[in-house]
């Protein structure tokens, strides 16, 4: 029933999630950001920021598998700032197609990595504002390059975590920037990072947009559905 749901337990449920989805998809991490990571778990230890960056650029808007491939054969070529910046733009965007927007990304990579040589030394910096200074880099990517490259506590947010959020009764938002501040004032600071891995493949699985799987999701007695209106 609609608005009968408890109190938010956010350590239940998103413990709920990951067990549920460990199920689902056994010997898989939660996203492709997070396999091109080398599998690292998020929240339980840090990779190369670098790689995180490239990763998380060719992610947005694109599928799982697709980012994964794409970033995989992108940094077999060019493993560190100084060798990508020396690709041609048009050979960055062969190695990553076809993630969506392959050529815009293959620019903002290049020139993202030039601007880590001029400024930072071809080191990925840790600071948001630095980061947000990147071609191709807005707060989702920079929140995932500090949760996963740097273990520095930040929500992602995404379509999938404004979704969920809302429905779950978590907050009360009309946009990802909005979701991103109501959850920080809620969510327990150890769950930031892990919140966008979770969410990311529970929107694609289980609370899908259009029409969530409500019947068989194991955290429906904590969710408010809040603007739910078809369900299976």
């Amino acid at each position: 029933m609609k608005g009968a749901a408890r109190s938010p337990s956010y350590g239940v449920v998103l413990g709920t999630m990951r067990r549920h989805l460990a199920k689902l998809f056994p010997g898989s991490p939660p996203t492709a950001v997070a396999a091109a990571r080398g599998g690292v778990v998020p929240g339980e230890g840090t990779d190369d920021p670098f790689r995180v960056l490239v990763s998380t650029i060719i992610s947005t808007r694109t599928k799982d598998a697709v980012t994964a491939a794409a970033a995989d054969r992108l940094l077999c070529v060019a493993p560190d700032a100084r060798r990508l910046a020396a690709l041609a733009e048009g050979r960055i965007a062969r190695l990553i197609f076809p993630a969506g927007f392959y050529r815009t990304k293959a620019a903002n990579l290049r020139a993202s990595t030039r601007l880590l040589l001029e400024r930072h030394a071809g080191r990925v910096p840790e600071g948001m504002e630095e980061l947000l200074e990147l071609p191709g880099v807005g707060r989702k990517v920079a929140n995932l390059v500090r949760g996963l490259g740097f273990g520095i506590p930040g929500i992602c947010v995404d379509t999938h975590v404004h979704r969920i959020s809302n429905r779950l009764g978590w907050v009360a938002t009309r946009d990802p920037a909005g979701t991103e501040r109501a959850l920080a004032r809620v969510l327990p600071r150890r769950y930031w990072i892990v919140v966008n891995e979770l969410m990311v493949r529970w929107g694609q699985a289980v609370c899908t947009p259009l029409s969530p799987r409500c019947s068989a999701c194991p955290v429906a007695g904590d969710c408010r559905r809040r603007g739910v209106t078809r369900t299976r």
